[in-house]
């Protein structure tokens, strides 16, 4: 969550119902920093085509968090209407879109946020009109491993079919996933953890503080580009603004030939692995940093 709260990175969480992915997901907009003056403008120019602004609100502050319902319309997630207005994708612009229970969306609902992931903007085309919304979000997703749940629970048995089980997951498809960077295994956690009082971990407060000043790095690497967020770099910028060291890129070539990383999964691993570094104040990406990346695209089996 650091590291996507960081970087933007677009996340996707798995494990059994009650582990806390809701949970986790409502969490962070706690650590996101806030929204520098230029976002606010682009934020608040979206919500006030939208009709949203509050009264009495000339600027919006804090990031958008989204969290539509899986029975969301093309529309609603992507924007339309006779006189287009924006979608959930273009509300959620700078902030977070949270999709809980993704595969519960409907498959073409869900293919219709390949665009806006690729490119940061939503065209809607009408017969009168043709207009462009920003959407430039950070997809945040949480999805059981089968429809029940409990597939490679440690207690609870799984009651699917294996046909039930590639149903399930056929409604994400595989261009959907290779635009997601973070993929992370939330298993369940023991009575007596739970029931345990001592708690070591970072306060919100000091995790927002770690994520501001890798934003800031971000930023002044960025500053020429119009971008804010590692996330938003363009290949040629990744080539340029995120240089590795040789024994990173060969990890990287490793790694590429042995999963046959498609050419986006290959730049996504390098924006991720940027975040990383920015993190611990790394001016250059190194192995660690980059194993750290590859980590976090083994997907669930």
């Amino acid at each position: 969550l650091i590291i996507s709260a960081a970087g933007g990175h677009n996340l996707l969480m798995w494990g059994p119902p009650g582990t806390g992915k809701t949970m986790l997901a409502r969490a962070l907009p706690g650590i996101l920093p806030p929204l520098s003056p230029e976002e606010a403008l682009e934020v608040t120019r979206v919500y006030s085509v939208a009709g949203m602004l509050k009264a009495g609100e000339a600027l919006m502050r804090r990031r958008p968090f989204r969290s539509p319902h899986h029975g969301v319309s093309s529309a609603g997630l992507i924007g339309g209407g006779s006189n287009p207005v924006p979608g959930e994708v273009s509300l959620a612009h700078l902030g977070v879109l949270f999709l809980d229970e993704m595969p519960e969306f409907g498959r073409g609902v869900l293919e219709g946020l390949r665009q806006p992931m690729e490119d940061g903007v939503v065209e809607i085309v009408r017969v009168m009109n043709r207009v462009k919304y920003p959407a430039s979000f950070t997809l945040l997703a949480a999805i059981n491993p089968c429809p029940c749940g409990y597939l490679g629970h440690p207690r609870r048995e799984c009651k699917c079919s294996e046909k039930q089980i590639s149903n399930y997951r056929q409604k994400m498809s595989g261009p959907i996933l290779d635009r997601i960077d973070l993929f992370v295994n939330v298993a369940s956690v023991e009575i007596d953890k739970l029931q345990g009082g001592n708690i070591n971990g970072e306060s919100s407060k000091l995790i927002r503080e770690r994520v501001v000043m890798a934003r800031d790095k971000q930023r002044e690497r960025l500053f020429k580009t119009g971008l804010f967020t590692n996330s938003q770099m363009r290949n040629k910028q990744v080539k340029d603004l995120a240089k590795l060291l040789p024994e990173a890129e060969k990890v990287l070539r490793l790694a590429s030939l042995k999963f046959d990383l498609s050419a986006r999964a290959y730049f996504r691993l390098i924006k991720v692995a940027r975040t990383i570094a920015d993190l611990i104040g790394k001016e250059e990406i190194g192995t660690e940093e980059m194993y750290e990346a590859l980590m976090y695209r083994q997907r669930e089996k």
